[in-house]
C-alpha cells in the first residue's frame, strides 16, 4: 500500500490493505467478501460483512475524474453479494491510457493493521484469491 500513488491510500489513512496492479484488458472487479454493498460508485465500492467490517475496493487512482466512463455496474447499493461475485466491469488499460494509475487498493476500512493477517505481498494474484484475513 505504501507504493500507491495517492497519500490517502499510501499512508493507510482509511485503513490497511493490499494494492493490486491488475492485468490489462477488460475485466470484472469481484466482491472481496460476503456482505452488503453499502457504497457504490462506478470506480469504487464498499462491501460490509454481517459483522460490520467494511472492505473498500477502489478501481484505479483518481478515476473518479472519469465520471463513470468505461465502468459498468452489475449491482446496486444495498444488494447482498457473495465473495467472488462480479460487481463492476472495467478496463485497467483504458484507465492508464486516460492518464490515471490502474492500481487497485483493497482496504480494510478503519481497521488496525495488526488486525490483518495473511496479507499478500508481491507476486501474482488470481481472481478470487484471498488478499488478507481480518481477525
Amino acid at each position: 500500500m505504501s507504493e500507491v500513488p495517492d497519500p490517502v491510500f499510501a499512508q493507510s489513512m482509511v485503513g490497511p490493505g493490499v494494492a493490486v496492479l491488475p492485468a490489462g484488458g477488460r475485466q470484472d472487479a469481484l466482491s472481496p467478501v460476503d456482505g452488503t454493498v453499502v457504497t457504490l460508485h462506478p470506480h469504487a465500492f464498499v462491501v460490509a460483512t454481517e459483522g460490520g467490517q467494511g472492505v473498500l475496493v477502489h478501481l484505479g487512482i483518481d478515476t473518479v475524474k472519469q465520471k463513470g466512463e468505461g465502468f459498468t455496474l452489475h449491482v446496486v447499493k444495498g444488494e447482498s453479494v457473495r465473495a467472488g461475485q462480479p460487481l463492476i466491469s472495467w478496463d485497467p488499460d483504458a484507465v492508464a491510457a486516460a492518464g490515471y494509475s490502474p492500481v487497485v487498493p483493497v482496504v480494510a476500512l478503519d481497521a488496525d493493521a495488526a488486525a490483518l493477517s495473511g496479507v499478500l505481498t508481491g507476486g501474482t494474484v488470481d481472481a478470487g484469491e484471498q488478499l488478507f484475513a481480518w481477525d
